[in-house]
């Protein structure tokens, strides 16, 4: 037996004809094999009631998508199958019980409900191994992945339970509830929360680091920017590693952090549930419905009376969104912020296509996009955002009755609209399910949507 087969095997897996298999009798499912069926035919979980959706640039493999084995013109479709313009059930949700998904740059992560080793599993680029170490070949490392694959993390038990996930721009992060939390890919300016090693090659690596908790606390939600990672304890400390250039990590200067370290200024005194940041400007909510922001602020998404466009440590920001009631959720794209308050409204700021029209591109106070956009009418008074979410150039909003709303810059078709064509107001996604949540990347969005039936 190869050196490569020795390691997959330690690690719980064969490699047949290139394929992945567990060590036990069960076989990890071919996602061909599978696509071959009509869509009411997959074999659905009898233990899950979700499925997930993906649309946007598909050459990546980041969609996980196959095209059918029986299809006689596989061949040709599959050359020209570089963009989704539209949502496209995924068969990995339908043979397993998928609870959590992350979006990186051009790449996927899933995590699935199970007591087994694989509990989760990565498409798309890896060329700093973010998903993981995959060699079918002795010394020949996958840097493409199109099809999910089982990321390999040493638990010390097989009862830990995966309670959230993120990705970067080259990294990953997986939240455990008793094993603290893994970090994936590269570490370059200390994203993964370790000591940098310049000399460090990623690709085929299989480093995974824990870290089991920060400040003897437990380590509640994680949230990735584009080389920088956040952390909420339980108690609601922010903790930041990695890239600090823009004051992403709220530190106090622009230096590099290697280990995660308390986020400094105004965030030190409150209970922080949710932070938000997709490249390098974070927002931060407290469980009052407070909003707190620091990092990169070149076009107004933290406000300073100084006028500085990098903000080095979290300030509040009560006074900027005085006003607008309590806050329930956040998003931070690369130039702009979206939020929504407790009466269902969003309001969004910064600079972009923002929803507001072709006139409006930059906003320096938070602007309420109508709710008529959004489905609210006489015929429907109580439609209401509850959830937001952004991209680099992409926004989202999903209502309390299941839809999702789509609007900003579409590469590659990551509005999955139908269409290449730039959206200036929210346009409701056709998609075949209740809407529970949506990730969107830089050329790529993905949904866990609750099925009609």
């Amino acid at each position: 037996m190869n050196k490569i087969k020795v390691v997959l095997r330690n690690r719980g897996l064969n490699v047949v004809q290139g394929r992945y298999y567990a060590t036990t009798k069960k076989k990890i499912p071919d996602p061909d094999e599978e696509e071959s069926l009509p869509i009411f035919q997959y074999p659905t979980s009898k233990s899950s009631d979700r499925n997930m959706y993906s649309w946007g640039l598909a050459e990546t493999g980041a969609l996980g998508i196959h095209m059918p084995r029986g299809n006689k013109n596989r061949k040709q479709y599959r050359n020209n199958f570089s963009l989704c313009w539209y949502p496209m059930r995924s068969s990995f949700a339908e043979r397993f019980d998928v609870e959590h998904i992350a979006a990186g740059y051009g790449f996927t992560v899933a995590s699935i409900k199970t007591n087994e080793q694989h509990k989760v599993f990565g498409t798309g680029i890896n060329t700093d191994s973010q998903i993981g170490y995959h060699a079918p070949r002795m010394g020949h490392p996958l840097e493409l992945l199109l099809s999910p694959a089982p990321i390999f993390l040493p638990y010390k038990s097989l009862e830990t339970k995966i309670i959230g996930i993120d990705a970067g721009r080259a990294h990953s992060v997986i939240v455990t509830d008793n094993e603290g939390v893994f970090t994936l890919g590269n570490n370059a300016y200390g994203q993964c929360g370790r000591k940098i090693n310049p000399n460090e090659e990623y690709k085929g690596s299989m480093v995974s680091y824990n870290i089991k908790k920060l400040g003897k606390e437990k380590i509640a939600s994680v949230c990735c920017g584009q080389d920088h990672t956040l952390f909420i304890t339980e108690s609601g400390k922010v903790y930041a590693c990695g890239w600090g250039a823009d004051g992403q990590t709220g530190l106090g200067t622009f230096d590099n952090q290697a280990i995660p370290a308390l986020v400094q200024g105004d965030v030190t005194s409150e209970k922080i549930v949710k932070v938000a940041s997709t490249v390098d400007c974070v927002l931060a909510l407290n469980d009052r419905g407070e909003l707190f922001g620091w990092g990169n602020s070149e076009y107004g998404q933290i406000p300073m009376k100084s006028g500085t466009q990098q903000v080095n440590m979290s300030y509040s920001l009560r006074e900027f969104t005085r006003g607008l009631g309590k806050i329930i959720d956040i998003a931070a794209g690369g130039s702009f912020c979206l939020i929504v308050n407790e009466a269902g409204d969003a309001f969004v700021w910064g600079f972009g296509l923002l929803g507001l029209g072709p006139n409006v591109e930059h906003s320096k106070i938070p602007k309420q996009i109508p709710s008529p956009l959004f489905g609210r009418n006489e015929f429907n008074t109580e439609s209401r955002v509850e959830k937001v979410a952004c991209g680099i150039g992409h926004l989202a909003a999903i209502t309390n009755d299941g839809h999702l709303y789509m609007w900003g810059r579409n590469r590659q078709g990551c509005l999955g609209l139908g269409s290449s064509k730039d959206q200036y107001f929210p346009l409701k996604v056709s998609i075949g399910g209740f809407v529970m949540k949506v990730i969107c990347s830089v050329d790529h969005s993905v949904a866990i949507c609750k099925p009609f039936t």
